[in-house]
């Protein structure tokens, strides 16, 4: 089960650099439910993503590159790509995403929780701006252009 909070960024830390970070590359094989592929680093992941925006549960299973190429040539959307930064806020961390491309200026953070109370009970730090967890806008396969059908038609 993932449970995380998101939120809009109004602007960078100053130190930013200073932050471990990785440079994502992901796209979408699926929208409902939510397929996606995402190169990381050396790493290559096929991530499931149940329904939900504070809680919802996630499967990741590792990909060699071969598999990850396979499937790239098969996504849907375009893809989405970012900058993520872990930020230690103890006892959590934050992960930033500085967004490339036709979203370059959207800057968002994420926390992860252990339990859908704490998450609830969380007070953002003052650089934080609007928490758009509920917003489906902010969600990654949105910002990849696909949306969720509400009915499957065959």
């Amino acid at each position: 089960m993932e449970i995380e909070r998101k939120f809009l960024i109004p602007a960078l830390p100053e130190d930013l650099e200073t932050y471990p970070h990785d440079r994502i590359w992901q796209a979408y094989l699926c929208a409902r439910p939510t397929i996606r592929i995402r190169r990381q680093g050396d790493e290559f992941i096929l991530t499931v993503k149940g329904k939900g925006t504070l809680a919802h549960e996630e499967f990741e299973l590792p990909l060699s590159e071969e598999s990850f190429r396979h499937l790239a040539e098969k996504t849907d959307g375009h893809p989405v790509v970012k900058t993520r930064y872990r930020i230690p806020l103890p006892p959590y961390t934050v992960e930033l995403d500085v967004f490339e491309g036709e979203h370059a200026g959207l800057w968002l953070a994420e926390v992860e929780f252990p339990s859908v109370e704490e998450a609830q009970a969380f007070t953002p730090p003052e650089w934080f701006g609007e928490d758009v967890t509920y917003d489906k806008n902010y969600r990654n396969v949105r910002l990849a252009g696909l949306q969720a059908e509400e009915k499957i038609r065959f």
